[in-house]
């Protein structure tokens, strides 16, 4: 009875109702692929936190439903794993949640475990190790349709009896079987799990004296300290599998003791437990699936056979890129505009509503102008948002993987090292993060130090800025051109170091790739309409917060110090200006890269994150021109010219100073994750270093070679 939550009641018993009852806690356990966060969202909907686990950069989600009581049911959604014998960052939190390690994350009451019908016997290994645990389980046997479509008939009263827990069959993407599945969450007497396995009696004693020490010496409750004791027998790492908290030496002492004895006798100790489990899992299988003899090749075999082609496969993907790049210069322009225009009558009607002065200034120039720049690109990134979601959804994102291993292996990686990779167009904190699934750790930090070098959403600002000054007019074709010629920089860029990486400092074979493709399903566009929600969300709340404290600061760093001549221009105001000191002190550096000290005040600021250069250049330029009459930033830009009055953004400067920004480290937050994933500064700094100077010498290249060229 140690292991039983307070809130839990056996079966046959009774309690009286507790008004101050606390909200019982579900976590959402299961492997890779089986639908777990489609049923999460279709649970919590939009009452969901997204944050990470102190200590790692693994995504935490937890989200709220409600009983069929109306009384509410908290969930924590763990990230998927195979098995509780953790092999990466992901599945070591998975396994310390449920085994309450993490002091941050109290145990789970129950646990909700959702598995892929149609692979029954791969996902029961997982289950059969949470029953282990000895905690209330409730089985959701997921994507029904697809195990009909391939010829199986998964008989869930049948599995129900086996495993003496309940089992709901469901279609989470279609939402069938929810109602039944909320009446089971909301049982207050759902009965701890029967557990019917026996541990092989070659290794039982061991198990049996593991438990007793784990107990004794760990403070480990009994049906945890069983199950630790089998992880324990079952992974040769003992650090890895004891999580944070080492064992205790007389542990050690009796597993290394076993360890030792079983060597000498010839022992396969750990593959006795695994074959003694899938032996109990076939024999499951057998009373409860049943085939319905032989099925032609699936939907998704069919497409596979066109997607992963060694020739086909690659137009599909560079189309897939093309349609990407033409929808956030085409389809984003009319939200665009509706946004530009807006922010142009707020600044009008505070013009008009207020005297003029400093305030004034602040709110047009600072706030507005500032701020503003910035939001005016969310349309934009919520079509990138969009597609990347759409590619996860549909399936498609392993099948790029799968098409990319041979690219990736002549680089030393494999093609999972392109999933992180691919994400971090996004952003390489996301990216950086999905390193995690990596077990090689050389391939995880190689893959870690090229990751920023993939042309993220916060890029995306500055070459679109930098191209409508390059290109005023609606030559879209052009525009979609230069785009995708930064993208494909950037990732040959990367493909490069990680080429170089692999070949001196982190030597090693790239892995052999085993992955997973999971079925082609229809987007479920609600589930992609809440991740763009919660981007949108965390893009806005960087605008609100750290872009629009910095458009303030820059503001004032650019007003202040006044020069004592009223009679002084703008353009002499702020080169006097405490920004335009540092932009000047930065200028003889960039000079050579054909930049002034006014860019150079976008350099400095766009360190803290790469879309303020044009919150930079919104305020350096608003108050350059602050009159009656608001200028386009693009225009402004323009009509930038040196004190001799050649143009600053010529064609020239325009093209190497996007490459600057494809190359550079002008990311504080990233270089702040991948301190916290080497658990060093060593590779932070290394980064910056390799970076930010392979920029400055092809920016360098770039321009002389086109100043000699007469460009």
């Amino acid at each position: 009875m140690a292991d039983l939550p307070s809130h839990i009641s056996l079966p046959g018993k009774k309690r009286p109702h507790q008004a101050n009852e606390r909200t019982p806690v579900y976590a959402l356990v299961g492997n890779p692929n089986c639908g777990k966060s489609t049923l999460f969202n279709a649970l919590t909907g939009l009452k969901q936190k997204v944050g990470n686990y102190p200590g790692v950069t693994v995504e935490k989600k937890i989200g709220e439903t409600y009983s069929q009581h109306g009384k509410p049911i908290k969930l924590i959604d763990l990230p998927g794993a195979y098995s509780l014998a953790a092999r990466s960052p992901d599945e070591a939190v998975t396994r310390d949640v449920l085994l309450g390690r993490r002091a941050d994350t109290p145990q789970p009451d129950r646990i909700l475990c959702i598995i892929d019908a149609s692979n029954l016997e791969r996902n029961l290994y997982l289950v059969h190790q949470l029953l282990d645990l000895g905690r209330p389980v409730i089985l959701v046997l997921n994507m029904m349709d697809l195990a009909l479509k391939a010829g199986l008939q998964v008989h869930a009263s049948r599995l129900e009896k086996e495993l003496g827990v309940p089992v709901i069959a469901c279609e989470a993407i279609n939402g069938k079987g929810l109602v039944d599945l909320k009446l089971a969450m909301s049982r207050v007497d759902l009965s701890l799990a029967k557990h019917r396995w026996d541990v092989p009696a070659q290794v039982a004693p061991a198990v049996a004296e593991l438990q007793a020490s784990l107990t004794d010496s760990d403070g480990r409750s009994p049906l945890v300290a069983r199950a630790e004791a089998l992880l324990l027998l079952t992974d040769f790492d003992t650090v890895r599998v004891a999580g944070s908290t080492p064992l205790s030496p007389r542990t050690h002492e009796i597993l290394a003791h076993w360890q030792k004895r079983w060597e000498g006798e010839g022992t396969d100790w750990a593959g006795t437990l695994v074959a003694s489990r899938y032996d109990a899992i076939a024999k499951i299988c057998t009373d409860v699936v049943q085939s319905s003899g032989e099925v032609g090749p699936s939907i998704s075999d069919k497409i596979d056979a066109v997607v992963v082609h060694p020739f086909w496969g690659w137009l599909v993907f560079g189309g897939i890129m093309t349609a990407l790049f033409i929808s956030i210069f085409t389809l984003a322009q009319y939200p665009m505009d509706w946004i530009d225009a807006g922010m142009s009558a707020l600044g009008d009607w505070v013009k008009r509503s207020m005297t003029p002065g400093e305030l004034r200034d602040l709110l047009t120039a600072g706030v507005i102008g500032g701020a503003g720049s910035v939001l005016v690109f969310l349309p934009q990134i919520l079509i990138l948002y969009f597609f990347i979601g759409l590619l996860e959804n549909t399936g498609y994102m392993a099948r790029a993987a799968f098409i990319m291993d041979r690219l990736m292996s002549r680089v030393g990686l494999n093609g999972k090292s392109f999933i992180p990779l691919l994400g971090s167009y996004a952003c390489a904190i996301p990216g950086i993060m999905a390193t995690r699934t990596i077990e090689d750790p050389k391939d995880r930090l190689v893959t870690i130090l090229v990751a920023p070098l993939m042309s993220c959403s916060a890029r995306l600002p500055v070459y679109l800025l930098l191209i409508a000054a390059l290109l005023p007019t609606d030559a879209i074709f052009t525009k979609v051109g230069i785009m995708i010629a930064m993208y494909a920089l950037g990732t040959s860029g990367a493909f490069g170091f990680a080429w170089l990486f692999k070949r001196t400092l982190l030597k090693g074979k790239p892995p052999m790739m085993i992955m997973e493709l999971p079925p082609y399903r229809l987007p479920r566009l609600r589930d992609i309409a809440l991740h763009m929600f919660e981007r949108a969300g965390l893009f806005l709340r960087k605008a609100g917060t750290v872009i629009l404290g910095i458009s303030i600061v820059l503001w004032f760093l650019t007003t202040y110090p006044k020069l004592p001549d009223p009679a002084a221009t703008s353009t002499q105001q702020i080169a006097h200006s405490f920004a335009g000191q540092a932009g000047h002190l930065l200028e003889p550096m960039i000079k050579p890269l054909g930049f002034d000290w006014r860019i150079g005040i976008g350099l400095i600021t766009s360190f803290a994150a790469r879309e303020v250069f044009v919150n930079s250049m919104g305020v350096v330029f608003g108050v350059e021109g602050a009159d009656d009459d608001t200028t386009p930033l693009r225009d402004a830009l323009r009509q930038a010219t040196w004190p001799d009055g050649a143009p600053v953004f010529t064609a020239l400067v325009c093209i190497t100073l996007m490459v600057f920004y494809v190359f550079a480290m002008q990311c504080v937050s990233t270089l702040a994750v991948v301190r916290r994933e080497t658990n060093s500064w060593r590779w932070p700094l290394f980064q910056t270093f390799y970076m930010t100077g392979t920029a400055w010498l092809v920016c360098f290249v770039i321009y002389q070679t086109g100043r000699a060229l007469g460009y």
